[in-house]
Formats: C-alpha cells, structure tokens, sequence
C-alpha cells in the first residue's frame, strides 16, 4: 500500500469538491494491492467504499466513518482477437479520458463518444457509462471483480453484468469490487454508427452513419465543453458531478400521463422529448423536464447552483456544501413530480447521504 492517511479530506479527491474527511484513506497502486487491502478491512469489520476518479459521487458533509480505497493503480494490455477486433484488458484505476485517447489514437473504434468522462474505467461498467448516443455496455466483454462473499477474483461476462440504461447487476453490489474491464474494439479509423442527433449535426453525418473516429472524439469533446462538461479547475460550471439526474425510463402509460401534464402546464402543443428505449419503454429528457418545472441556466441556492451551460449539472460556486446540494436537487425533483409525475433518480453515488 502507498499510503494510509488518518482523518483524510475526501473533497479534494473529487469533482465536486465537496465532502468532509474520511477516517482513514488508504491508496492503493495494483490490484493484488487493492484485493489485500479489501480482505484486510472485511477481517476488521471496517466500513469501507472505493473511491476512483471521483467524478460521479457525493460525500456527506460529515465525511465518511470508515475508509476510503483509492485506487490509482493503472496498466492496459491489449491482444489482437482477429484482423478486425482487438482486446484491451484495462486496469480499474486507469483514467477513463486518457484510455479513450489512446485507443482511437491507435485505431480502434467503439468508445469514441465516450471521449471527455471525468473518472477511472473501474466505475464504467458499474453505472453502464454512456453519452451522444454510445454506451460502454456495447464494448465489454467482461468485468474481472474481487467477490467479498466468496473471497475469490471472479471473471463476469457482460450477460452477467446485466448492463441497462445507466445501471448494471454491479451498481449497488457492495460484494462485488471492480478490479479491471476488458474491451473488444473493432480494428477501424471509422466510428461506431453515430446514434445521436446532435453529434451527427456537427459532425455532418446522417443518425446511423460513420464518421472518422478521430472526427468522432473531437466533436464530442467539443460539444462537451459547450455544456460544461471536460473538467477545467478555471471554471465553476464543471465542478460538478457530470448529469446530476438521469433521464426517466417511463411504460407508454406513464409516458401518456406525462404527455398530458405537460399539455396541462406548457400548453396544447408541447410535447416532452421521447425516445424508444428496452421492452417497449420510452425514455425523456430530464433537462427538459427541469426547465419546464421553472428552473434556468445558472440558477442559484447559496453555493450551489445550476450550471450556466446545462440544466443537468448541479455546480459548486466555490464553497457549497453537500447539504446545499442535496436540498436544491430534492427541490427540483420534487417540483417536476409535482407538475409531471414524473420522479427524478441522481445518478452519482451518495456517500452517507440519503435521498
């Protein structure tokens, strides 16, 4: 273990920069590292959560009674499966921005929209990572956990992962740690067919159709820091922890009620954003919701604050507080309940914070 610090600040350690200290922060550098150090605080009983990038969390004003793990440690492989696909076995504490670079850089296609994603590739598969129209879910082949239950490293396929729309069989499994993910990306200079309009727009392409890869990166990077979202210490607006609420998955009759609140309160020919999603669901736009529930760009609550750029992502101006946070995001959900029906769910993981 590198390091084992008492009474650690957690809030430097994350985007948002919010959050008190943990009792104990312990960082670890390789995964033999990081499964010894597991065992070690199940045989203590101690409490514990692993902590990677940062970037899709909320820590408690109170901090955490118990250990934080980081992990920092780091090391793709990557082996050719055929002449059009390549495996790449990386690490949980590589940093997901800097992997995605290098394997377009190197040719391989498939994660090319998830370019700009503040954090480590262990979170990836947890939460089924995904933005313009591209989810991890479609490039993993596996997920190597260490099991707290049966005290083995165990190799989970992606059926097994149970992968849906911002979710997996490994989100809120505290049995199961991610150590490492491997990939299987096609051999291409070429994109994965561009599923989102917006990007498509920009990229000059038709929904459905290639682009260069590289093209693909960069004006998602692009479109990214339009709304706040690549990470800049300069700017206020991406102190944040990304989307703060993730888009509703609604059953059509659900979506019908929906339809006719917003008729009811926006007027007769508005109509919510609506997009197919699995077993005959529809998924909306939950930035859409919150501006019509009355809440604009740059919105204040003390510290905290709606980012200038996005609706989605809620800011630290500087020196908010969990509590602030949590208050302004329990009053937007609770005004588009009230007008929509429509209950809002966050998207970071709450550290001793309840919703």
């Amino acid at each position: 273990m590198r390091a084992i610090i008492e009474n650690a600040p957690l809030a430097p350690l994350t985007t948002l920069r919010i959050g008190g200290a943990a009792k104990q922060l312990w960082t670890v550098e390789s995964e033999d590292e990081c499964v010894a150090a597991i065992k070690q605080l199940d045989r203590d009983a101690e409490p514990f959560f692993v902590l990677g990038g940062g970037s899709n969390v909320v820590i408690a004003d109170e901090g955490f009674d118990g250990t934080a793990l980081h992990l920092i440690y780091e090391g793709a492989e990557h082996q050719q499966r055929d002449d059009e696909s390549f495996t790449i076995d990386a690490s949980a504490g590589d940093d997901w921005p800097l992997l995605v670079d290098a394997l377009v850089e190197a040719g391989l296609s498939g994660v090319e929209c998830l370019a700009g994603i503040p954090g480590s590739v262990g979170a990836t598969p947890i939460q089924n990572v995904g933005a313009y129209g591209q989810e991890v879910a479609t490039t993993i082949e596996a997920v190597r956990v260490y099991n707290r239950a049966t005290q083995q490293v165990e190799e989970l396929s992606a059926a097994q992962c149970g992968f849906g729309y911002r979710t997996s069989a490994l989100k809120g499994n505290k049995d199961l740690v991610v150590l490492g993910v491997c990939f299987l990306l096609e051999r291409s200079p070429l994109s994965a067919p561009i599923a989102y309009r917006e990007l498509a727009q920009e990229l000059g392409v038709k929904v459905g159709e290639r682009a260069e890869a590289e093209a693909a990166r960069a004006a998602v990077l692009k479109l990214r820091r339009s709304k706040g979202m690549v990470l800049d210490a300069r700017d206020h607006d991406t102190w944040s922890a990304g989307s703060f609420f993730t888009n509703p998955i609604l059953t059509a009759a659900d979506f019908q009620r929906l339809e006719q609140r917003v008729r009811e309160h926006c007027g007769e020919n508005a109509q919510p954003p609506r997009f197919d999603a699995a077993a005959g669901m529809f998924k909306s736009s939950a930035a859409w919701l919150i501006e019509q529930a009355g809440f604009a760009r740059g919105e204040q609550r003390g510290q905290v604050a709606l980012s200038s750029k996005h609706t989605l992502a809620l800011t630290n101006l500087g020196d908010a507080s969990a509590a602030e946070l949590l208050a302004f995001a329990r009053e937007i959900a609770a005004r588009v309940d009230e007008l929509f029906t429509v209950q809002l769910q966050p998207e970071p993981a709450l550290i001793g914070l309840d919703w």
